[in-house]
């Protein structure tokens, strides 16, 4: 039955790609750089959103690499300094502009909508050349309708960080449940510590991928429509276990990406968290050269379902733009980048490739010595099978972090946020005139 879900999702992308291809021109045909025929050197423009740190081989000198060994493909590659909505819209309107880049740092969330807007390149048969250099989960990413319109870079899954002494010092086991996570963290709130942030501007890709985790599939296929499930007995479970947690003050609720978040790690409050492997490069950094520094670990996500199964939440790939002129070569290099697994390590991503990742100097500082990668390795084989996203996904997350918001002050219950993510979900499939079964 799942077998057939997904042929159905494939078939209904597919639709939707024709549907928009027949009534608009796309994306422009144009070249980026000059043929090769003559002998003359490609030029491929790459936009992406890597930043620069500590530890990490800059952005251009893994450029470097590939231009001075291809000296007939050179590689321009520009960082987009916005937010990824941002440069979204970007791509966007470059492709209907006729000046995309070729290559596009494109968040798994964001592959569908883009492709179903006719942004994107199929480039199924140059991907077929490098499908055994990657994760089969983590390939299946970058398909959309059945068609491949990139290369993946990193995945997501989700897992624990903690930090041991604290644990040890509360009489703290890590926890292997979501029910020894909440025991765990009231016992810890009791005295004055937490092990759990509940982070409403995360709470659109962080609860869906513990819904994931749950075993919960959100988005299907039904008699040629889409069928939307995010309040099904799975990701209920997940609502009442943060729900359980906030009720008994037993979470901090800071945004992710605040300055009261990172005061509470670096205050010793916070001394356990959910999060997505990504974050592994950056999570600690406030604790370097304090006495919590390398006293942190990571575990696995404590199963909710049953099965050790673990959830996406986030993660990107390396998409061909509508009108790039030279598919081979920027899938060479696509190919070339995502294999860089040491580069792409070092900046606490988990890549998509298969060749086995050593966990780096500054991993190993902050995390005590711990073969980090190893269980995000682990983590990652353990994402679950059945997630997908629906097209425009990007556009439910910020409803369901306004949800969260109101969920943090007290004023809404995290089951509001799956009650939200349903309805913006169908009303998202609507705009975009593709079909939605009525359950």
């Amino acid at each position: 039955m799942r077998i057939k879900g997904l042929m159905g999702v494939a078939s209904l992308v597919s639709a939707a790609v024709l549907a928009l291809t027949s009534c608009s021109g796309g994306g422009s045909a144009t070249e980026s750089g000059s043929t090769s025929l003559s002998g003359e050197v490609i030029k491929l423009e790459y936009l992406h959103r890597l930043s620069d740190g500590q530890g990490m081989t800059p952005v251009a000198e893994i450029i470097k690499k590939w231009n001075d060994t291809h000296p007939n493909v050179q590689v321009i590659a520009t960082r987009f300094s916005g937010k990824a909505t941002e440069m979204a819209a970007k791509l966007e309107a470059d492709v209907k502009a006729g000046t995309a880049p070729c290559l596009a740092q494109v968040a798994y969330g964001e592959a569908p909508g883009m492709f179903v807007k006719n942004l994107l390149e199929d480039v199924s048969a140059e991907a077929a050349k490098y499908k055994d250099d990657y994760t089969s989960s983590a390939y299946a990413q970058m398909s959309v309708g059945g068609k491949m319109v990139g290369l993946p870079q990193d995945t997501g899954p989700l897992v624990y960080l903690y930090n041991e002494a604290e644990f040890n010092a509360l009489g703290i086991e890590v926890p292997k449940t979501f029910d020894e996570l909440l025991e765990a963290a009231k016992k810890a709130a009791a005295q004055g510590k937490y092990i759990l942030g509940f982070e409403p501007d995360e709470a659109g890709y962080g609860l869906s991928a513990q819904a994931a985790a749950a075993g919960a599939v959100w988005y299907s296929a039904v008699d040629n429509k889409w069928r939307v499930n995010t309040t099904g007995e799975e990701s209920q479970a997940v609502a009442t276990f943060w729900q359980e947690a906030l009720d008994a003050k037993a979470a901090l609720t800071h945004n992710r990406w605040s300055s009261e978040y990172e005061q509470a790690l670096a205050s010793g409050s916070l001394i356990g968290n959910i999060a997505p492997a990504w974050e592994i490069g950056s999570a600690l950094d406030k604790l370097d050269g304090t006495a919590y520094e390398g006293q942190w670990r990571v575990a696995k996500l404590p199963t909710i379902g049953g099965a050790q199964m673990t959830g996406p939440d986030g993660g990107s790939g390396v998409a061909v733009m509508k009108g790039c002129g030279h598919k081979t070569e920027a899938m060479e290099f696509n190919n070339w980048l995502n294999t860089q697994v040491a580069d792409l390590a070092a900046r606490g991503l988990l890549p998509a490739a298969k060749d086995a990742v050593t966990t780096p100097e500054k991993t190993l500082r902050q995390f005590g010595n711990q073969d980090v990668y190893k269980v995000l390795s682990e983590a990652g084989d353990e994402i679950s099978s059945q997630w997908s996203y629906i097209p425009g996904f990007p556009d439910v997350t910020p409803k369901m972090s306004e949800k969260a918001a109101e969920v943090a002050a007290g004023s809404a219950k995290v089951a509001d946020i799956l009650t939200v993510a349903g309805d913006a979900s169908r009303q998202t499939l609507k705009d975009a005139g593709l079909p939605v079964a009525d359950s």
